[in-house]
């Protein structure tokens, strides 16, 4: 008799959940953003702050109901293939991947440029070790789930500790004439500073993708949404009214800015300090992502919307293995070509920005279709699909990227949908040999 197929392990709890979600949301955004977006919109960039971390319940609200319905490994992507059919669903898978493999790069280079700002580093040496991080990241999933799961942990409350440090050692800094103009270019540059900003509310979606591996998904779902929704809303307001009080997005046009905030708070530790939280930052999003977006691969190509080959579970650690090795080899490739054609780094986040809206864009739209609910919640969906088109108009060309990927995939699932043409000979007759 043969062996059952291996499955994915439910081993997901609330706590475990929290720390995925805070994060998945809690990236590399949190040390970059704040000091651009100033940079942008000035001390207005605080409204597109408070407005998108209100209007973040809507879409966190909106992933965790249609997972708590329907717990599915691949989250977005299973709602997609339930609402929209097989080839929207294979576009979101293909979009998945454009985020990862573009995404990764960008973050882990941003911690490697925090280290740079603490320790002498050549720009090839700031690369190398961006590339050690994406390894890390999936050498801790190879392990499994629960490793994964435990190392989130660990991570998120070093993060949040660390960051409720540094806003209140920059508190004696901020002074109230910072704060104005407040407007100082207009008001348009709100929106392009919000859109670069939507990028640190991503990761809501994240969770879902791992919503077959929850113990108890009807409950913890709304539970731990609610809860991280408070908590990293107001940590990403407090480190930007830190940067702005205390003017440290004026240091330049680098990720220097939050060290810099650091620097003048901590002395001569806080630039070490900074380097210490910027690793432990990026590599809690790395390690959140891999583990969410490999569950993506993996059901995609369980539906053919990628090869077959990445349809496998390893017997002994019950992860995507192949999926894996998908991403940890796109992404070192995706990380030369930075390097080699000295990519800037806003074209390098709006990237991956422009496929991620598109898979919220999709993911809101399925909500809209599935979820049956009588309360004023009924509106989420409404609103989340609101947000993330308004958001596409802000991303400019990188978006035609992402639209291209999504065609891909959903001709990649159409192409190999199609039945293969058989000729048979008529019966009796054997075929002439030349």
């Amino acid at each position: 008799m043969s062996a059952p197929n291996p499955s994915l392990r439910k081993a997901m709890t609330m706590r475990y959940a929290v720390a995925l979600y805070m994060s998945s949301v809690l990236g590399s955004g949190i040390l970059v953003l704040p000091g651009l977006a100033a940079q942008i919109a000035g001390p207005a960039s605080l409204v597109a702050w408070v407005a998108l971390s209100i209007i973040s319940y809507p879409l966190a609200y909106t992933f965790a109901s249609l997972s708590a319905r329907r717990p599915e490994s691949g989250g977005v992507y299973s709602f997609a293939r339930e609402s929209l059919g097989p080839g929207a669903a294979s576009a979101v898978g293909w979009l998945f991947i454009l985020w990862y493999v573009t995404g990764a790069p960008v973050v882990t280079v941003i911690a490697a440029s925090y280290l740079a700002y603490a320790f002498p580093l050549t720009r090839t040496e700031i690369f190398l070790i961006a590339g050690l991080l994406t390894l890390g990241a999936f050498l801790v999933n190879y392990r499994g789930i629960v490793v994964s799961s435990r190392v989130q942990l660990a991570v998120i409350v070093a993060i949040v500790g660390l960051l409720i440090t540094a806003v209140i050692a920059s508190a004696p800094s901020v002074t109230p004439a910072n704060f104005t103009p407040f407007l100082p270019n207009g008001y348009i540059p709100i929106g392009v500073s919000a859109a670069l900003i939507f990028w640190s509310y991503l990761g809501y979606e994240n969770v879902s993708n791992v919503a077959e591996e929850f113990k108890n998904p009807e409950k913890d779902f709304h539970r731990s949404i609610l809860f991280s929704v408070i908590v990293i809303g107001l940590l990403y307001i407090s480190v930007a009214v830190a940067t702005i009080g205390t003017r440290a997005y004026a240091a330049g046009r680098s990720v220097a800015p939050f060290a810099v905030m650091l620097s003048n708070a901590l002395g001569i530790y806080g630039a070490v300090g900074t380097a210490i939280l910027a690793v432990i930052i990026i590599f809690g999003t790395m390690n959140a992502y891999t583990t969410g977006i490999s569950r993506v691969i993996y059901a995609t190509a369980k539906d053919r919307g990628l090869p077959r080959l990445l349809d496998r579970i390893n017997t002994k650690t019950q992860v995507p293995d192949r999926s894996l090795m998908l991403l940890l080899g796109l992404s070192w490739i995706t990380l030369l070509l930075f390097y080699v054609f000295n990519v800037d780094l806003e074209t390098e986040l709006l990237i991956p920005s422009g496929a991620a809206i598109l898979v919220y864009i999709i993911g809101s739209s399925s909500g809209i279709k599935l979820l049956k609910v009588k309360s004023a919640k009924k509106l989420f969906p409404w609103i989340s699909l609101a947000i993330s088109i308004i958001m596409l108009f802000f991303v400019g060309l990188p978006i035609l990227i992402a639209l291209s990927f999504a065609l891909l995939g959903f001709v990649y699932r159409r192409r190999s949908s199609q039945p293969v043409p058989v000729t048979l000979e008529p019966k009796g007759k054997v075929p002439v040999q030349g």
